[in-house]
């Protein structure tokens, strides 16, 4: 699978995840109730979406480039981290709007889940390019056959 059928797959599984996880979170963290914490655990879906596709895309035209092929633990782990971190730059402010807190105290209560998602991206990134194979930013080239 490739291409934007492979995004919009990628997406909406990783997100129908993270929103069941969220809101959980978000209601036994903060003492909420499910509908508030499903409707923050939703805006913050929204925003990783838009954030998934432009780095995403901007991770594999860089990958692309890249003399060596396949996706190596450090690659993955680069990979995480740039997420997670552009991320956490645009949910924090959310978070602080809609659970009526400092920004400092989002950023705090944000970096439990940054040190959640950081796993999960990683095991899920993982996990999808096992069921779906790799991109083909990321296949290795196929190797000349030799006659013998």
């Amino acid at each position: 699978m490739q291409g934007i059928k492979r995004r919009i797959v990628f997406i909406t599984l990783y997100e129908l995840i993270a929103i069941a996880i969220v809101t959980g979170a978000v209601a036994l963290i903060f003492e909420q109730g499910l509908g508030h914490s499903g409707a923050l655990a939703v805006i913050s879906s929204a925003i990783a979406v838009v954030w998934n596709l432009t780095f995403t895309h901007l991770f594999e035209m860089w990958e692309a480039r890249q003399a060596v092929k396949g996706r190596s633990l450090k690659r993955r782990v680069a990979h995480a981290i740039g997420f997670e971190g552009g991320l956490v730059a645009l949910l924090v402010p959310a978070f602080a709007w809609w659970l009526d807190i400092s920004l400092w105290e989002a950023l705090v209560a944000d970096l439990g889940f940054v040190l959640f998602f950081l796993v999960y991206t990683f095991v899920f990134n993982w996990g999808f390019d096992r069921v779906f194979g790799l991109p083909a930013s990321a296949a290795p080239a196929p190797q000349a056959a030799t006659q013998g």
